[in-house]
């Protein structure tokens, strides 16, 4: 079963959502905000994709921590900052089985998700 990971108003995880249900791809969507996440999930991704890639530094989020957090972040701690303020995670995250990606590409998409 295919994961969706995100936040229901951010605009990519809404494109994300729409090309899965064009495509009739089944998906569970799990709202980071209103489902919460578990740290032991966020260091899972974290091990499969390395914590740079999850990490968006592009977020609204991420420019609001203080310098010294962003000055301190590493692998060791960046799994409970996710964990505490998932805004910080790129959107969409996808579960597919075992394969992991963040981002939504169209063209990608058709790839990872071929009939």
């Amino acid at each position: 079963m295919i994961t969706l990971y995100g936040i229901k108003n951010c605009d990519t995880v809404k494109k994300a959502r729409k090309w899965l249900e064009q495509h009739n791809i089944n998906y569970r969507f799990h709202d980071f905000r209103e489902d919460g996440l578990q740290q032991s999930q966020v260091e899972d991704w974290i091990s499969k994709l390395d914590w740079e890639t999850v990490l968006n530094k592009r977020s609204t989020s991420f420019r609001q921590l203080s310098d010294e957090q962003k000055n301190n972040l590493n692998a060791d701690t960046v799994a409970g900052l996710l964990t505490e303020n998932p805004t910080l995670i790129k959107r969409p995250l996808v579960e597919n089985g075992t394969a992991l990606f963040v981002g939504f590409n169209d063209k990608q998409w058709q790839s990872i998700f071929a009939e």
